[in-house]
């Protein structure tokens, strides 16, 4: 029998070596250098431009995913809020909040083992910009869930560093910035930069690809693990599944655009 140990060795490798499949590595290299076919949303920040990013809907899959308005995708702003606020990695996070957006939802499906998600240990995804006036600017807001059926805890896959990661959907932006992720979930993506609370990943190549459908929540996730590559290996089952609905090549522009 192996040990807890050695099979906490195998599921980090396992994690650590998941190879994008061909049909998602096509659609990350057909969209990577064009504009999207079909946004969703109003341009919303990156970070490093006032308005650069759009969300952008793959007519075939309906996945959704953050979309550069030039070149490109998002990048990896660290998201420490929520169990992990504060401590290791996240201790110069200038802007960290006690709690995430579905809190709730964790201890329900972890039938109250987990108070809330940790950023140390959970990969997630924030996606949804509420635009408020406190910390936006009072302008349209994006509703995943409203405006894509993208539902709470859901898988989304994250191409990265020549690699597949999965993750959750984990929490909503107040204001009107986009792209950031949970720590454990960057250093999975970029193990070799150092990474922090006030230090992210820069560049603009991370594509996030959140699914409609209650096929993609999470519920049954390990929401107890003791590391990152225990939690993200369990997203697997559903999260290849998901990935497989992926076309290869650029989706076409839908007949029918949101009201932006």
């Amino acid at each position: 029998m192996r040990s807890a140990t050695s099979l906490a060795m195998l599921l980090a490798s396992v994690a650590a070596c998941r190879e994008v499949p061909s049909n998602l590595k096509s659609f990350y290299n057909a969209h990577k250098n064009s504009s999207c076919a079909n946004p969703i949303s109003i341009e919303y920040s990156s970070g490093q431009g006032d308005a650069d990013t759009v969300y952008c809907q793959d007519d075939a899959s309906g996945a959704v995913f953050l979309k550069d308005t030039s070149k490109g995708y998002a990048d990896v702003d660290i998201d420490c809020d929520g169990a992990g606020i504060g401590t290791g990695d996240c201790g110069d996070d200038p802007s960290g909040q006690s709690m995430t957006a579905f809190k709730d939802l964790v201890q329900e499906y972890s039938n109250g083992a987990v108070d809330d998600l940790n950023t140390h240990i959970h990969n997630f995804v924030v996606l949804g910009n509420d635009n408020s006036a406190d910390e936006g600017d009072g302008g349209k807001s994006f509703d995943p869930t409203k405006d894509a059926d993208i539902q709470p805890l859901s898988v989304v896959a994250v191409v990265c560093g020549d690699k597949l990661v999965y993750g959750v959907w984990g929490d909503v932006n107040g204001g009107k910035v986009t792209g950031e992720a949970s720590l454990s979930l960057a250093k999975q993506c970029f193990p070799d930069e150092e990474l922090s609370g006030d230090s992210g990943h820069t560049d603009h190549d991370v594509l996030y690809l959140a699914f409609p459908g209650e096929d993609a929540i999470a519920k049954d996730a390990n929401w107890e693990a003791e590391t990152a590559e225990e939690f993200e290996e369990s997203l697997a089952a559903i999260g290849d599944e998901l990935v497989k609905k992926v076309a290869a090549g650029k989706a076409k522009s839908r007949v029918m655009r949101a009201t932006l």
